[in-house]
């Protein structure tokens, strides 16, 4: 296991989480180390986490072969095709950051619910089935990888729980039934004459409780963190992590959802695949017992919004961050 540097500007810290994941030894040594990260970073790399790498390249596969396609063929799972889903696929450039076009293009996915769900049937936005390509095996592929995020995220909030001096499943009151919401990006190489400079995508927060990303070896991914911006590259068998909104608004701010971006600058496409681990949608997100109140960090924040002066629902929070990124779809379905 390494540990966290206590200067924010060094590496991300990578951690073993074997301990957490069912490969032995104490997790109270990972839980000591992630805590220290997420003080420090907002970030870090896991390593030992019990993911077969099979599944991972059958991911990878799969995702070469679906951006690969035309834009007409792919066409066929458009997001408009997914209606208050939010589900399917969206072209370059058609999805904002601070009102901005990222240069990639990406597919959405989500916990897969069929027309009988409660949720589905009150028309709840991003809620429903899935949309994938007739790629021989790309639907079991996503949804097998999705089970094994689940279950890794349930994994690592058990020693982010330990890393506060929480009961082990304390955050299950708020992640029984949790929000889960997977992208698949594709960041072509940045056109070398842009007018401006341009990002894959824009500097922002996650929105929920944790962040699991796996990357390619393409690198471009950057974290801000002690005010200084540090690469998290790739590195074999690894996932970078990071902390959200939502575990910023609990703990206090002691827990700060990092400002990250990326920008590709290699000479060919990368490869990303994040997995949102977040609160059930009704969850109201309250600080947890004994962290110190956060004063309005407005002012600090890159979206200038405090995370701390909100009050809603979970579902709430995401809808109006969801909405910005895609305005027009927004105004269909809300």
């Amino acid at each position: 296991m390494v540990s966290a540097a206590p200067d924010a500007a060094a590496p991300v810290p990578v951690i073993d989480v074997g301990a957490l994941t069912g490969a032995g030894g104490d997790p109270r040594e990972a839980a000591r180390a992630i805590g220290h990260a997420c003080r420090t970073h907002g970030f870090f790399q896991i390593v030992n986490h019990g993911v077969d790498a099979a599944l991972e390249r059958r991911l990878f596969a799969c995702a070469r072969e679906f951006f690969a396609w035309p834009d007409a063929r792919k066409a066929e799972i458009a997001m408009a095709r997914g209606g208050r889903a939010w589900r399917g696929w969206f072209p370059l450039g058609a999805e904002l950051t601070s009102g901005r076009p990222d240069w990639k293009q990406g597919v959405y996915f989500g916990a897969e619910l069929d027309a009988s769900h409660p949720r589905v049937r009150a028309g709840t936005p991003l809620h429903g089935a899935n949309l994938f390509p007739a790629i021989p095996g790309f639907r079991d592929t996503v949804r097998a990888w999705i089970d094994a995020m689940t279950a890794l995220g349930h994994a690592l909030l058990r020693g982010i729980a330990l890393s506060l001096a929480l009961p082990a499943d304390w955050f299950a009151r708020y992640t029984a039934d949790p929000t889960v919401l997977f992208r698949i990006f594709e960041y072509p190489e940045i056109p070398r004459d842009a007018a401006e400079p341009a990002w894959s995508v824009g500097e922002h927060t996650d929105y929920g409780v944790l962040t699991i990303l796996l990357q390619d070896d393409a690198g471009g991914l950057e974290v801000k963190a002690g005010g200084r911006w540090t690469p998290a590259p790739p590195i074999p068998g690894a996932f970078v992590c990071n902390i959200g909104d939502m575990l910023d608004r609990m703990t206090g701010g002691l827990y700060r959802s990092t400002p990250h971006r990326v920008r590709n600058t290699a000479s060919r496409s990368r490869l990303s695949f994040p997995f949102f681990f977040d609160p059930s949608w009704d969850a109201v997100v309250q600080p947890i017992p004994g962290c110190a109140p956060a004063h309005d960090d407005a002012g600090q924040r890159w979206d200038r919004a405090s995370v701390h002066a909100w009050t809603g629902t979970y579902g709430e929070y995401l809808l109006a961050k969801v909405s910005k990124v895609f305005p027009e779809l927004g105004r269909e379905v809300l």
